[in-house]
C-alpha cells in the first residue's frame, strides 16, 4: 500500500502509469513522512530513485545505515542511541536493576532489544523478560484483545515482579498491552485461581516512537484506563507556538473543501455523521468544538511529533526559498514586480538541507547533523491520568546531548507522581527503613561512636595526650612542692584539682564505643560527680585567697577560718551534694543501655536513656551553680594585690568553662546518635582543658622557665 501510494503521489493524473507523467500534474519536490521506520522506508524506496528529498517526523532507525541506502532521507527526530543512554540512566537513577522489555514483531523491535540487552547487561541490569508484540492485532466484540491468543504469554509477563517495564514501538504496543490487563481483570471476576496474576503496578517507561493516545480505551469500560498513570515517557522536544491554540479553535467543517482529511476526521472525533451511513447515529452539525475533545484523543497543545512535522515543514520551506533565491531560479513577471519561481528541480534542494540551521518562530535552532538527523535531545515527562479518562503530561527532566558530561540527564523526582500502588504501602519494621524508590526494606546501620571511626581516633587521642600533659604538670607541681609559687596557692587544693581534672580527661572515654549497662551508670554519674570535684577545688581556692587577703588587716576576725581545714570543709562538702544527687538518681531510675529507631530514618541509635531526665539536668544544673559562684568569687577577688593571686587567672578559666557548657546545652539537644555523644566528649575535653591551660600555664612557666622568680624574695618584692 505504500509503495502503490507513492507512485500514485508521483505520477498519478487521470490514469496511472509508473514512471510517466501524462498530463498537467502537480511536480512534487519533497515529502514529510512517515511517522514509523517501516512506513519511512518503504517510501524513500521510491523517492530515493528520483533523488527526491525526504523528511520524516517519526523514523528512529539509524542514520548511518539510512544515509547510505537513501541519499536524499533526513529526520526530524533525534539519534536513537541518545534515547537508549536516557533510558540507562533513568535506570541507574532509580536503581531499577530488574526490569521487562516489550517491542513490537518486527524489524524495529528486533534492532531495539539487540541494542538496549547489550547495554543493560553491562551496566549490571538484568532482564526479566521480553515479550514481542504482534503489529496488527485483532480485538473481540468487546474491544478487548481475544483472550484465546494472549493466555499463553499471562503467565511469564503478568507474574514478573520487575517493576519497570520498557515499551517500544509504536500505539499498537498500548493497545496490546491494555488488552492484557483487562483480559486479566475478566478472568479474576470469573475465576478465583487468577487473583493472584496480576502483579502490583509497574512503571512503564516508553520510548519516544510510542503516541501515547488512550483514546482506543475509552470505549472499553473492561479496560482500566489509568493502568498508565505514572508512566515515564521519552519524547521528542517540543516548544509551545504563538496563536496554536487559537488555530486550533478555528478548524472546523467548512475547510473539508481544502483539505478531503477533515471530513473522517471529524466523524471519528466526534462520533457523527456527515452523510446517511447508519456508522452513528448523531449527525454532524458542523459546530463541534476540537477543544471539547479528551485530552487522549486530541491534544490542544503542540506534541513531540508534531513539533516535528512543523519543523519539517519549516526546514523544506528554506530550503526551497534559498533555492529559489538564487539568479538561475527565478525572473519577473512581463509588466510586474512579483517574483516567478522557475523550474525547481528536487536534487537542488539538498545542498541546501545538509548540514542546515535555522531559528524556527517558537526561537528554537533546529539543526541537521551530517546523518541528516535533528541535532537535539528529548523531554522526560510523566504521565498522570484522571478519573475523568483525561490526562495532562508533565515535563520531569530532559536529556541535552550539548550538556556538559554529567549534565546531559537531569531528572526532577519531586514532580514525579508515581502509579496509585504506592497508596497501598506497608510500613518497614522498625529495624528497616524504604529505599530510595520505597519498594524495598533495607536494615538500618548501627549508629554509635565505634572504636575505628576517625572521630573516635582523634577524641581518644585528645583525651590521651591531654591526660599525658596534666600528669606531667602534677610532676612538676610535687617536684617543686617547696617553692613559692606552690605553697603560696595551697597546693594540697592544687594536687586534688590536677587529679580531678586528669580524670575529668579520662572519663570522656567512657562514652567511646557501644553503650552497655556498666558504662551507662558511669558516664554521667562520673563525669558529674569528678567535676564537681574540680569545681569545687578552683572554689576553695578562689575563697582561700580572699580569707587571705582579709586575714591581713589588723584585728580580723577572718584569721580563725583561714587554713586547710575550711578548703577541706568546701570540696568535702560540694562534692559530697553532687555524690547524693548521683546516689540518688541510681536509686530512683538509673540510666540504661537503650536503642533509638525513629530518630534516624537509615540508622538505630544505640544510646543510654538516661532514664531520669530531671536528675540529668539536676547533675549539670549543680555543676553550673559551682561554675556560677566560683566565677563570681574569682571575679570579685580578680584585683587583690597579691603576686601570685589565682583569682585573675581562675577567673579567666571559669569564663571559658561557661562558654563551652553554655554554648553545649543547644548544640546537644539539636543533633542525634553519635554525634550527640561527639559534642559532650568535646565539651568536656574543652572545659577542662580550659581549666588547666588558663590556671596552671602561668605557673609551669614561672617554676620551669623562670625559676629565679619563684621565691619568697620576689614574692615580697613584687608585692611592695
Amino acid at each position: 500500500m505504500t509503495y502503490r501510494s507513492t507512485l500514485d503521489l508521483l505520477f498519478k493524473s487521470k490514469h496511472f502509469v509508473p514512471n510517466y507523467k501524462c498530463g498537467i500534474q502537480n511536480k512534487v519536490i519533497g515529502v514529510i513522512g512517515g511517522l514509523d521506520s517501516d512506513i519511512s522506508s518503504r517510501l524513500a524506496d521510491i523517492l530515493g530513485l528520483y533523488k527526491i528529498l525526504q523528511i520524516s517526523y517519526g523514523s528512529f532507525e539509524t542514520a548511518a545505515i539510512d544515509q547510505i541506502k537513501f541519499p536524499s532521507f533526513y529526520r526530524m527526530v533525534p539519534n536513537e542511541g541518545l534515547q537508549y543512554q536516557g533510558i540507562i540512566q533513568l535506570l541507574l537513577h532509580f536503581r531499577w536493576k530488574w526490569v521487562g522489555l516489550i517491542a513490537l514483531n518486527d524489524k524495529g523491535g528486533e534492532t531495539f532489544l539487540q541494542t538496549i540487552e547489550p547495554i543493560l547487561s553491562k551496566h549490571g541490569i538484568c532482564s526479566a523478560f521480553t515479550e514481542r508484540v504482534q503489529k496488527h492485532i485483532y480485538f473481540a466484540g468487546n474491544g478487548l484483545v481475544m483472550v484465546d491468543d494472549l493466555l499463553n504469554n499471562l503467565p511469564t509477563f503478568m507474574l514478573s515482579k520487575a517493576k519497570a517495564v520498557i515499551i517500544y514501538g509504536e500505539s499498537a504496543t498500548v493497545r496490546w498491552l491494555g488488552g492484557v490487563i483487562g483480559v486479566v481483570k475478566i478472568l479474576q471476576q470469573i475465576n478465583q485461581q487468577y487473583k493472584k496474576m496480576l502483579s502490583p503496578e509497574k512503571v512503564w517507561i516508553t520510548t519516544a516512537q510510542i503516541d501515547f493516545t488512550l483514546y482506543t480505551f475509552q470505549k472499553i469500560t473492561e479496560v482500566d484506563r489509568q493502568m498508565f498513570h505514572g508512566s515515564i515517557c521519552f519524547s521528542i522536544q517540543a516548544k509551545e507556538l504563538r496563536d496554536f491554540e487559537e488555530f486550533l479553535k478555528s478548524i472546523n467543517l467548512s475547510w473539508a473543501d481544502a483539505d478531503g482529511f477533515i471530513n473522517d476526521f471529524w466523524e471519528q472525533a466526534f462520533s457523527c455523521s456527515l452523510s446517511n451511513s447508519t456508522v452513528s447515529t448523531y449527525s454532524c452539525t458542523g459546530e463541534e468544538l476540537l477543544e471539547s475533545l479528551p485530552a487522549p484523543f486530541f491534544e490542544m497543545r503542540m506534541t513531540g511529533h508534531s513539533y516535528s512535522i512543523y519543523n519539517a515543514v519549516y526546514a523544506l520551506a528554506q530550503a526551497l526559498h534559498m533555492t529559489s533565491s538564487t539568479k538561475t531560479n527565478f525572473r519577473k513577471m512581463e509588466g510586474g514586480d512579483k517574483l516567478f519561481y522557475q523550474k525547481v528541480e528536487p536534487w537542488k534542494l539538498h545542498s541546501f538541507l545538509q548540514g542546515m540551521s535555522f531559528n524556527n518562530s517558537a526561537g528554537d535552532e533546529i539543526t541537521l547533523n551530517e546523518h541528516g538527523e535533528l541535532d537535539a535531545g528529548f523531554d522526560i515527562t510523566n504521565l498522570i491520568t484522571f478519573p475523568n479518562k483525561s490526562y495532562v503530561r508533565v515535563k520531569v527532566g530532559w536529556l541535552d546531548p550539548q550538556a556538559p558530561p554529567g549534565k546531559q540527564f537531569t531528572i526532577d523526582e519531586a514532580r514525579i507522581e508515581w502509579h496509585r500502588n504506592v497508596e497501598n504501602c506497608a510500613s518497614c519494621a522498625k529495624d528497616l527503613y524504604p529505599n530510595k524508590g520505597q519498594d524495598l526494606c533495607i536494615p538500618k546501620i548501627p549508629n554509635f561512636l565505634a572504636f575505628d571511626e576517625v572521630l573516635t581516633i582523634v577524641s581518644t587521642s585528645t583525651a590521651l595526650l591531654l591526660s599525658l600533659v596534666t600528669a606531667l604538670v602534677l610532676v612538676i607541681f610535687i617536684k617543686h612542692r617547696n617553692t613559692a609559687i606552690v605553697k603560696a596557692n595551697n597546693r594540697s587544693l592544687t594536687y586534688i584539682l590536677l587529679i580531678s581534672l586528669l580524670l575529668c580527661f579520662l572519663c570522656s572515654l567512657l562514652f567511646i564505643g557501644k553503650p552497655n549497662k556498666v558504662t551507662c551508670l558511669l558516664r554521667q554519674t562520673a563525669f558529674g560527680i569528678i567535676f564537681s570535684v574540680a569545681l569545687s577545688s578552683i572554689l576553695a581556692k578562689t575563697i582561700s585567697v580572699v580569707l587571705a587577703f582579709m586575714a591581713t588587716k589588723p584585728g580580723s576576725s577572718i584569721r580563725k577560718w583561714v587554713g586547710k581545714r575550711l578548703a577541706y570543709s568546701i570540696v568535702l562538702s560540694c562534692s559530697k551534694t553532687q555524690v547524693v544527687i548521683c546516689a540518688l538518681w541510681l536509686t530512683i531510675s538509673p540510666p540504661f543501655p537503650d536503642l533509638d529507631m525513629h530518630s534516624m530514618r537509615e540508622g538505630i541509635i544505640f544510646l543510654c536513656n538516661e532514664g531520669s531526665v530531671l536528675m540529668f539536668y539536676c547533675v549539670l544544673g549543680y555543676m553550673g551553680f559551682l561554675a556560677i559562684v566560683s566565677f563570681t568569687v574569682a571575679f570579685l577577688a580578680r584585683k587583690l594585690p597579691d603576686s601570685f593571686n589565682e583569682a585573675k587567672f581562675i577567673t579567666f578559666s571559669m569564663l571559658v568553662f561557661c562558654s563551652v557548657w553554655l554554648s553545649f546545652i543547644p548544640t546537644y539537644l539539636s543533633t542525634r546518635g553519635k554525634y550527640m555523644v561527639a559534642v559532650e566528649i568535646f565539651s568536656i575535653l574543652a572545659s577542662s582543658a580550659g581549666l588547666l591551660g588558663c590556671i596552671f600555664s602561668p605557673k609551669c612557666y614561672i617554676i620551669v622557665m623562670r625559676p629565679e622568680l619563684n621565691n619568697r624574695e620576689q614574692l615580697i618584692r613584687r608585692k611592695i
